[in-house]
């Protein structure tokens, strides 16, 4: 349950003390630190972050993987949260680190996740959303086999400035290639 892999040739597994150079390195650029109630400023952050995730994931609350290169470098994340099992469903998030972006990453953990959270965990609907000038996450979403449902107006807001959300989500009944 622990390690998932992406037939892109990426494993997936939980985060570990020695990722923590590159949790620093994704949360530099400031477009990351709006995204998140949780920022990372420094290495003790990043141990900080990767604790947490540690224990969600050991309470089975929610579960945040690495994705990880052939030289074992941490090049992303991807996590299932807001587990409802009451409706089969979860919200989807995920990142990379800059030098990690255009290759797939991303589109491959999601995937890599979505057959997971349909296969062994039961869920059936899994939703995920992006600001519409996002078109980096747009683009990781349909690869994935995410449909998109609709917006949400001014559903994010960072400093005075609010903006527009695309809505996706895949069934479990989806017809997916490769999947």
């Amino acid at each position: 349950m622990d390690e998932l892999t992406a037939p892109e040739g990426f494993l997936l597994r939980p985060w570990l003390p020695a990722d923590a150079p590159a949790v620093l390195r994704a949360f530099e650029p400031d477009e990351m630190g709006r995204q998140t109630d949780r920022p990372v400023f420094d290495l003790a952050g990043a141990l900080v972050w990767i604790a947490e995730r540690t224990r969600e994931r050991g309470a089975r609350t929610d579960y945040s993987w690495a994705v990880v290169g052939e030289r074992g470098e941490a090049l992303g994340c991807v996590a299932l949260q807001d587990i409802n099992r009451i409706h089969d469903t979860a919200w989807v998030s995920y990142w990379t680190t800059e030098s990690a972006r255009g290759r797939g990453v991303a589109s491959a953990g999601v995937r890599a996740v979505a057959r997971w959270a349909f296969r062994r965990q039961g869920l059936y609907r899994l939703e995920l959303g992006h600001r519409t000038d996002n078109h980096a996450s747009c683009r990781v979403a349909r690869r994935a086999g995410f449909a998109t449902e609709g917006i949400e107006r001014s559903r994010l807001r960072y400093g005075r400035t609010r903006y527009d959300v695309e809505r996706h989500a895949r069934l479990a009944d989806d017809a997916v290639d490769g999947d």
